[in-house]
């Protein structure tokens, strides 16, 4: 009887593992099924920020854009306006330029040399 008594200690052992190792079992199983559910999770998470980051670059793109045009309209009109102004310059002391000019070509002076 004390070797029934043994036998049947050891498949109540045996039995005990085999359960615990279906409860680890189990329990890895559920874990990899919460990570994978996590990672979808935050995978999508991503997708929607990336999407939302794109449509905030795109739409700061546009603004840049559209105010560098009006930029570009305003720079050309100064320019413009600096160019008429120089020419008006030039054309107004054009004819003073050319008489200093014919004065310093057409009248010669002579330099008194010093002793």
């Amino acid at each position: 009887m004390q070797i029934s008594a043994g036998q049947d200690g050891i498949q109540r052992l045996l039995k005990a593992e085999q359960e615990a190792q279906k409860i680890v079992t189990e329990a890895r199983k559920g874990k990899a099924d919460r990570l994978k559910q996590a990672k979808q999770e935050a995978e999508k998470e991503i997708k929607a920020y990336k999407a939302q980051r794109e449509e905030q670059f795109q739409k700061r793109m546009s603004d840049d854009s559209s105010s560098s045009g009006a930029n570009v309209k305003r720079l050309d009109s100064e320019s413009a306006k600096a160019v008429k102004d120089i020419e008006k310059n030039i054309s107004s002391k054009k004819k003073e330029v050319v008489d200093t000019l014919l004065d310093y070509v057409t009248n010669v002076k002579f330099a008194t040399a010093k002793a």
